[in-house]
């Protein structure tokens, strides 16, 4: 098999696991969703730290913590990154997954749109037009429902934020989200501790929710690692490409496994942003030629 058909398969993996995420945190009976985010920072670095030893790639954990004015961007992208995860697993929930799905569709106009402002990149027409156009897809649902899509603009400004900051973070993907799990690590284990002392933990309740925090961790990391492979193998173009398959399959499962309401006005946001990205697509395959080979 090729790199490049390798790569294929472990973005395609990678994307399929995300796109499933909500039948997993769908599993857990009756933990709040800031239990799980606990458990699941905590159980990701272990089985982030057990992979590093197993690789041999301490050298760059290491390297992080040399450089302590690093860490500050780190522990930012940290507490993105641990937000998204909250509230994400918060949608899933309150059966809010078509406003997940929203979000993680919005996610790349977002990236778009934050690179304009802070990294002064300059934008085609075509996709200047794409993110305008996403804007309008989030104020149908603002003017005609009355009600922000608040779920829906948090995961993807976390999402797009962490991305930012992650640039200017010099930290191979395996190495950045153990050293951001690592400085959540603390908080999380006081967290864990003082639930235990008031008996509020589902950890210890029955086999079934510890056992599902604990996966929780490896479910975290495995498509992580999985993208990681893919995006090392693959033009980014394709990667983009591959990255819809996930909330594709969110909003899938939004209407027809857990039956969630799609009424016309979501339905006509849902659209705008579907032409939005079909917009942002193909401008980015169509003027690839133009930009350098870095």
């Amino acid at each position: 098999m090729s790199d490049v058909s390798r790569g294929v398969w472990f973005g395609l993996s990678a994307y399929l696991m995300w796109g499933c995420f909500p039948l997993f945190f769908a599993l857990f009976d009756g933990v709040p969703a800031f239990e799980i985010l606990i458990h699941r920072i905590i159980w990701s670095c272990v089985f982030l730290a057990v992979v590093i030893t197993f690789m041999g790639r301490w050298s760059g954990v290491r390297a992080a913590f040399k450089k302590p004015s690093q860490l500050w961007r780190v522990l930012g992208c940290a507490v993105l990154i641990a937000t998204n995860w909250g509230i994400y697993i918060y949608a899933v929930e309150t059966r809010h997954v078509l406003q997940a799905s929203l979000g993680y569709f919005l996610t790349p106009l977002v990236n778009v749109a934050l690179g304009m402002v802070f990294l002064r990149e300059r934008l085609g027409q075509w996709q200047l037009a794409a993110v305008i156009l996403a804007g309008i897809g989030i104020l149908i649902q603002l003017v005609m429902l009355g009600e922000l899509p608040w779920i829906t603009l948090v995961l993807a400004g976390t999402f797009g934020t962490y991305g930012l900051l992650r640039k200017q973070v010099p930290l191979d993907g395996l190495s950045g989200l153990f050293v951001e799990t690592m400085l959540l690590l603390p908080l999380g284990l006081l967290t864990f501790a003082w639930m235990a002392q008031q008996g509020t933990s589902h950890f210890g309740g029955s086999l079934y929710n510890g056992g599902l925090l604990m996966i929780s961790g490896v479910v975290t990391a495995i498509p992580l690692l999985l993208f990681a492979g893919a995006a090392r193998r693959l033009r980014l173009a394709t990667v983009g490409f591959l990255m819809y398959i996930n909330p594709t399959l969110q909003f899938c499962i939004a209407l027809l496994v857990f039956g969630e309401p799609l009424n016309p006005v979501q339905l006509a946001s849902f659209v705008v942003i579907w032409i939005a990205l079909a917009l942002y697509t193909w401008s980015s395959w169509h003027y690839r030629d133009a930009v350098p080979a870095g």
